[in-house]
């Protein structure tokens, strides 16, 4: 079973995710979340983790452009939308990034489900509705609400999951990968590893072995790619054609100076 930690705040809490094979990490750019990751710190989490599972970057009803910006600059492989984005601006952010993208849907009632299904995207992220707060309440969903959804695209569970009970939710929903947050920490956006170990183990237990390594590769990740190698190739020639240069004007020096060896003619 595919599991995602969201709310890493630190590199180490990621790197752990990583190392007990978590399917991917969420990085929350809301200002308003206790979990928001410093920028900094998300590229430099994205720098050395990018292909060692999903870096997704959480949004709440945020610009393009930043999202945008962020996708870049820290390396997000997926785009999480948490707020009141709609179905046309989700297909913009996946046309401008090259990222899949998770739509959020806080559930109350299976009218909620129902909505869900209008977002064709890559994952519907089904959380738990608490007035006020986008994500993170801690709280589960009506998991027997989600026994009836008919949609092809991927359900990933989020709501108030711990070890505890995530086996219980997987037997309930199927879902193709679960989320957890609070139920790992030991304070909002701090992770506790044997609770995110505990939850992994858990989460195997009920759903089999999650996906070894990252499922998707967005566009700017090949092209930075081949960039860097073109770069590479043209620094790498331009160093072969100064050393060629630097040979001849040597040996241009060396044959016009006389020799030692060679006696002067005096006139």
């Amino acid at each position: 079973m595919r599991v995602k930690f969201c709310g890493i705040t630190r590199y180490d809490d990621a790197e752990h995710a990583a190392r007990i094979g978590a399917w991917a990490i969420g990085i929350n750019h809301w200002e308003g979340s206790e979990r928001r990751c410093d920028h900094a710190v998300a590229a430099e989490i994205g720098a050395g983790l990018r292909r060692k599972l999903e870096i997704v970057g959480v949004f709440v009803d945020q610009k393009l452009e930043e999202i945008a910006r962020a996708v870049e600059n820290e390396h997000l492989s997926i785009v999480q939308l948490h707020g009141g984005e709609g179905l046309s601006f989700c297909h913009e952010v996946t046309r401008r990034t090259g990222c899949p993208v998770i739509k959020a849907i806080r559930v109350r009632t299976a009218a909620d489900i129902d909505v869900a299904r209008g977002f064709r995207v890559n994952f519907h992220l089904l959380d738990a509705y608490r007035e006020g707060m986008p994500g993170g309440t801690g709280h589960t969903v009506d998991w027997e609400l989600l026994r009836g959804r008919r949609s092809k695209v991927h359900l990933i569970l989020a709501g108030g999951l711990t070890a505890e009970n995530v086996g219980e939710a997987i037997d309930a929903t199927r879902p193709f990968a679960v989320d957890v947050a609070s139920g790992t920490e030991s304070a909002p956006g701090i992770k506790d590893h044997e609770l995110m170990t505990a939850f992994a183990a858990a989460a195997e237990e009920a759903g089999g072995p999650s996906t070894p390594r990252p499922i998707s590769e967005p566009v700017h990740f090949t092209e930075s790619r081949e960039k860097d190698l073109a770069r590479r190739e043209a620094e790498a020639e331009e160093r072969r054609r100064e050393a060629e240069m630097e040979e001849r004007r040597g040996d241009i020096a060396a044959a016009s100076t006389p020799s030692a060896a060679e006696p002067r003619v005096e006139t």
